[in-house]
């Protein structure tokens, strides 16, 4: 499949002199292939179906190949994809004898629609017949499309805001850039350092503390960078999870599952954000403070991070999350 634009005079943007869109003619793309990975093993593993011959689930993903994208034309959102994948199944018989199989579909794509996709199941080479390929092949079927289905609706749905660009007299509002993604790694602080002066926690009890800087850097600009970590929709997307996200001074955020929760103390836009931050697991109403500071270079942004107040024994994971969780999550899913 062909990069998308590539050699094509749609691509040609009309502009004025100021730089601003004529009548939206302009291309936004977001490569959302990464989520759509991930989300479709989600929907698809785990998927099951029983009758009188037995029981029959998908247990895993053997192949998943393909791409997705989003792309705004002329304030219109179109959805790119195309995907084909192989998934194994573990079937138990009513007698209670296992069979193993698998599912393929070939033609998951933006062209055609649910009703046209090729579902085709089959058993293992070394496995017997069995009643259980037909179960497959009558409900088992039936159910992939449905996971399948749900994949393009969340795909449209967690992807929509924020596409839309201004057209030449409109104001300006965010936009979403495909960019590539960064390859240099999270820099970090030596060592934590542990703090002469333990926190106090809310029941009185006094903990010792650790803090830790990380340094890192992003393919895009500060203002996008800014957004990401303070709006819902993109916590949503790049967490992979529901989100609870106040994105003024003061509001609250909650995410992963509740595990982690805080506050915004400090917000200056596009250059500074400072939070009270907790761990599900630490000390009760205990919360660490952590200062993200951005500075646009231009093309990329380079993000300074100051933990403070990390109770002592907890800094290494408390890296790693956030590293894994939030730095390495926004690059893999936005292309920062």
């Amino acid at each position: 499949m062909a990069k998308w634009g590539e050699g094509d005079p749609r691509w040609i943007v009309e502009q004025r002199a100021d730089g601003t869109n004529v009548n939206n003619w302009h291309w936004t793309e977001r490569d959302v292939s990464s989520w759509s990975s991930d989300r479709l093993s989600q929907l698809l593993v785990g998927v099951q179906v029983e009758g009188p011959e037995g029981a029959c689930q998908l247990t895993d993903i053997a192949k998943l190949d393909g791409e997705a994208s989003i792309n705004n034309r002329k304030g219109k959102l179109i959805f790119f994809y195309e995907w084909q994948l192989k998934a194994n199944w573990l079937g138990t018989s009513s007698r209670g004898l296992k069979f193993r199989g698998t599912v393929e579909v070939c033609n998951l794509s933006d062209e055609n629609d649910m009703d046209d996709l090729d579902i085709s199941v089959s058993l293992c080479k070394d496995q017997p017949d069995t009643p259980l390929l037909d179960l497959m092949k009558k409900k088992g079927v039936q159910e992939v499309r449905k996971a399948l289905g749900e994949y393009v609706r969340q795909l449209k749905s967690e992807f929509s805001q924020g596409m839309i660009l201004p057209s030449a007299n409109g104001p300006k509002p965010a936009t979403a850039k495909r960019t590539q993604v960064q390859t240099s790694k999270t820099q970090v602080s030596p060592a934590p350092k542990c703090s002469s002066s333990p926190a106090p926690a809310s029941s009185g009890v006094r903990i010792s503390t650790c803090s830790f800087s990380l340094n890192e850097t992003f393919r895009t600009s500060a203002d996008e960078l800014y957004r990401t970590f303070i709006n819902q929709e993109f916590v949503q997307v790049f967490s992979r999870s529901a989100a609870v996200v106040d994105g003024r001074r003061g509001g609250r955020f909650q995410m992963l599952d509740g595990s982690v929760s805080g506050e915004f103390t400090q917000l200056v836009p596009d250059k500074k954000i400072e939070m009270r931050w907790r761990f599900r697991t630490w000390p009760s109403e205990h919360y660490a403070t952590i200062s993200l500071d951005l500075q646009d270079q231009g093309d990329e942004t380079e993000l300074r991070m100051e933990c403070r107040g990390v109770p002592s024994g907890e800094e290494d994971s408390t890296r790693e999350g956030w590293t894994r969780f939030y730095f390495q999550a926004i690059k893999q899913t936005f292309g920062y």
